[in-house]
């Protein structure tokens, strides 16, 4: 069987479908892990095809048998538009990720089948179903797979990945934020561990020189993660890796291994400046008050801070964004991920907003964390927009990029540091001029 896998096109972020041939999707085109590893549990007997049409064009005329979309919200309305074309044709379609498995209903109507959260035990199922012309509508495995069963990923297929990998380590995530779709996609708050030796492995397969970690989080159980970084010394790659802001706060050990281990940054879901909108959407782990001190160790140990932050929460009023702005520049944060509250099918958050009749709409190509599609409780629309767009024109002002790239360059400990805190930088601040228009 023929199957072809398709990442759609992406309008909104740091490397979208307009990029196409830039520098900055040659050299920071976000590794996207999830259509290689649907690759890597597919049986050999079946052909397989990974097309990225961030970077290359889908040819609706090659024949195929099987054709499966991943999708994002955002990205809902292109994914349906490829499918229905596809199914024009008479070919069967599969669709899954984060949107189909939270409104599978909406999504079959323009699918064969919907594979509902993980699809290691789904995926192999579907196939055999369809080999015998009996594909069901729906697959949703009922358990979850065991962590050391997780396969690699067949990155003999990515064709447009020359600089930064992607791997995975653990599955899920224990805190519930009520924002985030984690928590639902992978069935609850259980956390899984893959074998250390096996993460080692299949990093040491991976050609490329710099990573990024797509776990939630790496720093959820700090024995697992010192044990890995321990063995990840001996490979001398840098990467990327999502972070709790409590557990580097305290850790020394853990920086020192992460330091030593390649660590060029971590990425830290401060979220709010205001410790009553954490709690209000349930980030409980984060502390305002110890934010700064997070920052300072993490940098002391030659390592950047990448920082989230998110406008429009319930206790946020329109003097969150000035006062955000003064704590980014007090705590002397290297790159900063600014958003607008979105609240994604599949999170509590989006239960909530329709419960009491606060969404604006269900657009969902603006679903992208630039648009506002929620009413705010405490300013307008117009002003939650105009603040977020005045924090990050403000971020990512000339004078205060090239202040912060040459802080990047100074603190690089190694070559590959000295290029990714700078590129970061770099592309944010062309995603915000373009999407933002400043």
């Amino acid at each position: 069987m023929d199957i072809s896998l398709i990442f759609p096109r992406i309008e909104h972020g740091v490397t979208t479908r307009s990029d196409r041939g830039s520098w900055g999707s040659i050299i920071f085109g976000y590794p996207q892990i999830t259509l290689p590893h649907l690759a890597g549990m597919t049986p050999r007997e079946h052909s397989v095809e990974l097309i990225n049409e961030n970077y290359e064009n889908i040819d609706f005329d090659k024949p195929v048998d099987l054709v499966g979309i991943t999708s994002y919200t955002m990205t809902a309305p292109r994914v349906y538009a490829i499918a229905d074309r596809f199914r024009e044709k008479g070919v069967k379609v599969v669709l899954g990720g984060y949107h189909p498995s939270a409104l599978p209903q909406e999504a079959i109507q323009h699918a064969d089948s919907i594979v509902i959260g993980e699809a290691e035990l789904s995926w192999p199922q579907l196939l055999m179903d369809y080999k015998k012309g009996k594909l069901k509508k729906f697959y949703k495995a009922d358990a979850l797979i065991e962590a050391e069963k997780i396969r690699p990923l067949r990155r003999d297929l990515i064709k447009h990945m020359p600089i930064l990998g992607g791997i995975q380590s653990t599955r899920g995530c224990p805190h519930g934020c009520e924002f985030c779709a984690i928590t639902n996609f992978f069935g609850g708050r259980t956390v899984r561990y893959r074998p250390v030796e096996n993460v080692i492995e299949e990093i040491k397969a991976m050609p490329n020189k710099v990573f990024l970690f797509h776990d939630p989080s790496l720093t959820i159980n700090p024995t697992y993660t010192k044990s890995l970084l321990k063995q990840m010394k001996k490979l001398h790659k840098g990467w990327v890796a999502n972070a709790n802001a409590n557990i580097l706060a305290k850790d020394e050990e853990l920086l020192k291994l992460a330091v030593d281990a390649g660590c060029i940054a971590w990425f830290v879901g401060f979220e709010s400046v205001s410790q009553k909108s954490l709690k209000d959407v349930a980030k409980n782990c984060n502390k305002v008050e110890e934010f700064k001190n997070t920052v300072q160790k993490v940098q002391k140990y030659g390592m950047g801070v990448q920082g989230g932050i998110i406008f429009g929460l319930d206790h946020d009023g329109p003097d969150i964004f000035d006062s955000t702005l003064q704590a980014l520049q007090d705590w002397g944060i290297d790159a900063a991920e600014i958003n607008i509250l979105t609240p994604y099918p599949g999170t509590p958050i989006y239960e909530q907003f329709v419960q009491h009749d606060r969404l604006l709409n269900k657009d969902w190509s603006r679903y992208n964390q630039v648009d506002v599609v929620f009413k705010p409780k405490n300013m307008t629309e117009k002003e939650l927009y105009e603040g977020a767009r005045h924090v990050a024109k403000n971020f990512y002002s000339p004078l205060k990029l090239i202040k912060r790239i040459w802080g990047n360059i100074t603190m690089a400990t190694s070559l590959p540091s000295l290029f990714v805190l700078p590129g970061i930088n770099l592309s944010y601040q062309r995603y915000y001029k373009r999407d933002y228009a400043f």
